[in-house]
């Protein structure tokens, strides 16, 4: 059993720090709290196709840029142990940021979903539950918001830090969807994002490289696992990326997987 997940930072991790950038509030350095402490070990099994979304609370100086975020996720809360959906439209649409922001007295808010999880199952250490709104999510990780572009889209194919320990597993006989990057190294998806393309369909991950906007030499292939797939952080730290869809991937390979898929 491991410790703090991340999951997933969409295109939309520009939009929270272009917030940022245009901020009116009386604070401008922010501390975040250690939502961390005390975190305590879940496990989630049969989580594939899984709705659920984060809640990205945003601290450090808003002058210097120097930025990062206690994230939070809804993963088995809210009715979503029983039925797939732990962030319901319903709680979704009602989370209003601007009011998170003056309630958790930080510098901005985001939600980071609605997202499907691509993956089977989770080992993680989670945190604090907050409620947001209505919408309960626990802590999960902490995340690097430094260098980030301001301008929407600028997430897609760049490689960004998280600080977590957690576990994420494809089984055997799984599909799973893989990024390679110029240097070789892959990236396997452990969510699809449904914020900047609702319209996307579970189903039609296999062929998603052919709509893709990938950079010269990235390559996008799909292909079914002949062996279990673990997902891992090396000494505490993750590196994720994502396409111009908002899908979020893991890097893999070396110290960060099981195996080099």
């Amino acid at each position: 059993m491991t410790k703090q997940l991340k999951l997933a930072i969409p295109l939309g991790i520009v939009a929270v720090v272009a917030a940022i950038g245009g901020i009116m509030y009386p604070k401008l350095v922010v501390t975040l709290p250690n939502d961390g402490a005390g975190a305590k070990p879940f496990t989630f099994k049969g989580v594939r196709g899984q709705r659920y979304t984060e809640m990205f609370l945003i601290g450090g100086n808003a002058i210097t840029k120097d930025l990062s975020a206690n994230v939070y996720n809804t993963t088995g809360l809210n009715g979503g142990a029983t039925t797939g959906d732990s962030s319901a439209a319903a709680l979704l649409d009602k989370v209003d940021v601007k009011s998170l922001k003056e309630q958790y007295h930080v510098l901005a808010a985001f939600k980071n979903g609605p997202r499907l999880w691509t993956l089977d199952w989770i080992e993680v250490e989670m945190g604090n539950e907050l409620d947001f709104e209505g919408m309960k999510a626990r802590w999960v990780n902490w995340l690097d918001l430094k260098g980030l572009s301001l301008k929407p889209g600028e997430a897609a194919y760049k490689n960004i830090t998280v600080g977590r320990h957690t576990k994420f597993g494809f089984n055997q006989g799984t599909q799973v969807f893989i990024l390679e990057d110029a240097e070789g190294n892959p990236w396997v998806m452990k969510s699809m994002s449904l914020i900047t393309r609702p319209d996307q369909k579970f189903e039609d991950l296999g062929t998603l490289g052919n709509r893709l906007k990938l950079p010269s030499g990235w390559k996008f292939r799909a292909p079914v696992l002949d062996k279990d797939l673990i997902l891992i952080p090396d000494n505490g730290i993750a590196h994720i990326t994502q396409d111009d869809f908002g899908n979020t991937y893991d890097r893999a390979g070396g110290p960060y997987s099981n195996f080099n898929p």
